[in-house]
């Protein structure tokens, strides 16, 4: 017989149908007591494969009847967690080897070599959620490898992971089979079928986005939804699906959204109505995978036997069975994900922000948490770094006396639920980074391996990426110690590249740390650290494709005044961006953007990296290290941050335009108040904060000012806004009320995937303010919320607003989906892209 995966990659690239409902079949069988065994199983679908196999049989047999390619085990449930409630644990193996040859038989009488019939082990959620503490990572993994290993033992022909409502149980239940295929030396193809919920979301929050993002990394072969809802309510996820991830992708709903008819569920979608939704999918999107879900019967599975004989799936670019180490990452971003969403490690005229605050080699405050045991205090620092517009946090708990392990496994579980913010683990020790993968349901990012001991703790680290499905950051460390030259420091670096794609991990998951090393101690060797560090930054990114480049900044300024260690790390980290570097483990509130800092501090600074000692005689007559440390001496670091005139000295037009400018906070209402003594609240807003954020945009643009001061900039905005707001004036009408009805209604969002809302805020209160009705939907707002607000509001107008240069292939999407609902209404797009 032709296997599955062949079947599926041939020329004529098949629809391969899976079959329906089995609760629903089993419920209409009107089964009692009797038939599971006792009133102590009643329920327990999984136990008729050895009570009523005729029941089982007759099941699938339907389904075969009706045409379909592919039957599941009656598995759902058979894992020990599950089993357990009903004193079966003992009996998980056997359950799952006895169903896998209950399917195998009726699928072999069914099979004729013009039409083979697939038996797939399906794998249900359990009832417990990892990512919320329900159970741990070893327990879950080890019971999903006893299922696996029943239904090898059962000889089906693939594995379907279904109904998951947390990636982390994901992650356990693929750990598991690829233990079981290590056992049995056996390989089956995998496939994973999430359930969004109506809120748009997996039930512990993950969006779509982050479930591609956090599985691409793993060897499976099918990714798509099933349960939970109709096609229609999958519709968006079916888009992003089929334009990113790079797996096969199927698609398996309900009968449509379930109603609850005298405590029972009733499902009320047609055959012809879930034949007609999964054509467009099919035709449109390229799903290559259909079937039914619950409420799903012979009928419906029928109707989608016709469809898939009937249209050829678009084309897609897909990974092929035999890519899964070279990993193609197709048109998906190379990212990292919380449980929740995604971060790009391509930031948009920035760089990656790796927050460096949770960190108990580095900060006393950490370490007296931790050794209080004050987890909330800890969670307060991540928060304080979100606040600060960090992308990532590390979470480093290394601290001589405590045990790591119990310590990353406290704070991780926490974190994750806590900061929508992805991890990078941060340890000397692998065996602590492990301790945090199993309750990260994410994608992280392990910090760091190197080559000082050889090759054992290097390759650890790299499998334990492998295992987990993370990112890796590799030190330019080798036997012989750290690299300081720019040659030694690439030629460690070419060699882990070598290393790392033969082992399985792509160029896109490596990011290179070359080591910033301080330049101000005064010692000679150490006097080159900083040119030979963005010399190797520029060598890796020119010569090795696809790769990431990460420093921890302040390092370089180790030992000096706080004040030039803030102006020394700025300049060094934006000559390192300009060399290649994509990502800085700092702190954003300790940097300063280059347009706040003297030509004279940037020329000394920049002396000081590249070490433009002067000699003459043999003596030194210039020595930038010297220099700096004058300039700075006496200043604080506040005086540092507030570098340039002083505020108050500037007329108070200019003293608004620069407030915004440089996003400070303290003294904008004083400000505000005085510009109202001559300025109208509008005129405010248009001339001179308008002007200052026009300046913002400019230094943004050219390089000037990192995204982090962009957005305190916008904060001030707003703050300076929301001031104004109730001294402006509204338009009254003749009857003396608010003439919102006499001109449009607007609806305005920020798209999905982006948390800017800036412009789109401002918009609403100059038209909420001269009559207009403004219906503002918020940020991250799918097409299908925006689409429910226009039916719900009739409004004359949309606004889609976004930052982010992928938003505007959102606000594309979503533009073609209006139209697909009929809205014909004029649409208003903005954002800085």
């Amino acid at each position: 017989m032709v296997g599955f995966l062949e079947r599926l990659h041939s020329p004529e690239r098949p629809v391969l149908v899976f079959d329906g409902a089995t609760g629903t079949s089993l419920q209409q069988m009107e089964l009692t007591a009797v038939d599971f065994g006792g009133s102590a199983l009643e329920g327990c679908n999984e136990i008729l494969v050895r009570t009523r196999p005729d029941v089982v049989r007759a099941v699938h047999k339907q389904f075969l009847d009706a045409g379909c390619d592919v039957i599941e085990t009656n598995t759902f449930g058979s894992t020990s967690l599950v089993l357990a409630e009903y004193d079966l644990e003992n009996e998980a193996f056997e359950l799952n080897r006895q169903a896998a040859l209950i399917a195998r038989e009726m699928a072999d009488q069914y099979t004729t070599d013009q039409h083979p019939r697939y038996v797939a082990g399906s794998m249900g959620p359990t009832t417990k959620l990892p990512s919320l503490g329900h159970v741990s990572f070893d327990v879950m993994k080890a019971c999903f490898t006893e299922q696996a290993l029943g239904l090898l033992a059962g000889n089906v022909d693939l594995f379907i992971i279904e109904t998951c409502q947390d990636v982390l149980q994901i992650k356990a239940a693929l750990t598991g089979v690829e233990e079981a295929f290590s056992q049995t030396g056996e390989r089956r193809p995998l496939m994973v079928s999430v359930t969004m919920e109506t809120t748009g979301t997996m039930l512990v929050g993950s969006d779509i986005a982050a479930v591609v993002a956090i599985l691409e990394p793993f060897p499976i072969d099918i990714l798509g939804l099933n349960c939970a809802t109709g096609p229609e309510q999958m519709k968006e996820h079916m888009r992003y699906l089929s334009s990113c991830s790079p797996f096969v992708v199927s698609c398996i709903p309900n009968a449509g959204l379930p109603e609850n008819i005298g405590g029972v569920a009733h499902y009320r979608l047609t055959p012809i109505e879930m034949k007609m939704a999964l054509h467009h999918f099919i035709e449109d999107l390229g799903i290559q995978v259909i079937g039914g879900c619950c409420g799903t019967t012979p009928a419906h599975i029928s109707a989608l036997v016709e469809v898939a004989r009937e249209l050829k799936p678009a084309l897609r670019e897909v990974r092929q069975p035999h890519q899964y180490l070279e990993r193609p990452l197709l048109k998906a971003e190379s990212a990292a994900a919380s449980l929740y969403g995604t971060t790009s490690y391509e930031q948009e005229n920035s760089f990656l922000i790796i927050g460096e605050r949770l960190n108990a080699s580095g900060s006393k405050k950490v370490r007296d948490l931790l050794n209080e045991e004050n987890w909330d205090g800890l969670i307060g620092v991540a928060r304080s770094q979100v606040k600060e517009n960090a992308h990532i946090l590390d979470v480093n708990v290394d601290y001589v006396g405590r045990n790591g392990e119990a310590d990353m496994h406290e704070l991780v579980s926490r974190l994750v639920t806590n900061v929508n913010l992805p991890l990078m683990l941060d340890s000397t020790e692998w065996q602590k980074m492990e301790a945090g993968l199993k309750v990260a349901g994410g994608k992280c990012l392990l910090n760091s391996t190197n080559y000082e001991d050889g090759n054992e703790r290097f390759f650890k680290v790299l499998e334990l990426a492998r295992t987990y499905g993370a990112g890796v950051v590799i030190g330019t460390i080798d036997e012989e110690g750290m690299a300081r030259s720019a040659e030694r420091k690439f030629a460690i670096a070419q060699r882990a590249y070598r290393d790392a794609l033969e082992f399985g991990i792509p160029a896109r998951e490596i990011f290179y740390d070359p080591l910033a090393l301080p330049i101000s101690t005064g010692i000679e060797e150490d006097r080159r650290n900083g040119c030979e560090t963005i010399a190797a930054i520029k060598r890796i990114r020119d010569d090795l494709p696809g790769t990431h480049v990460v420093l921890g900044v302040s390092n370089i300024s180790f030992g000096l005044s706080a004040a030039s260690r803030i102006v020394l790390n700025s300049i060094f980290l934006h000559d390192c961006c300009s060399a290649g570097m994509d990502a800085a483990i700092v702190s954003p509130a300790k940097i300063l953007p280059l347009s706040k800092i003297s030509e004279e501090h940037q020329q000394v600074c920049r002396d000081l990296i590249n070490d433009k000692r002067r000699f003459e005689n043999g003596l030194c007559v210039y020595d930038p290290l010297t220099t700096l440390t004058s300039l700075f001496e006496g200043v604080s670091a506040k005086e540092a941050r507030a570098s340039g005139p002083s505020l108050a000295d500037l007329p108070v037009e200019e003293r608004l335009k620069q407030h915004i400018i440089d996003g400070e906070r303290i003294g904008l209402e004083q400000a505000l108040a005085d510009g109202l003594q001559n300025y109208k609240p509008l005129e405010i807003v248009n001339t001179f904060l308008l002007d200052g954020m026009k300046v913002v945009g400019e230094l943004f643009g050219s390089g000037q000012m990192q995204l982090p001061f962009v957005l305190q900039s916008a904060e001030t905005m707003k703050s300076a806004v929301a001031f104004l707001e109730p001294h402006m004036e509204k338009v009254i009408g003749a009857d003396g009320k608010l003439e919102s009805s006499a001109k449009a209604k607007l609806l305005i969002a920020t798209v999905k995937g982006d948390v800017h809302d800036i412009g789109k805020n401002l918009v609403d209160i100059i038209l909420t303010n001269n009559g207009y009705e403004v219906i503002n939907l918020g940020i991250k707002q799918s097409v299908e919320s925006i689409i429910e607000a226009q039916k719900m509001h009739g409004a004359d107008c949309i606004a889609m607003s976004g930052l982010l240069v992928k938003s505007t292939a959102f606000m594309k999407d979503n533009l073609d989906a209006f139209n697909q609902a009929d809205i014909d209404v004029p649409v208003i797009l903005g954002g800085a892209a």
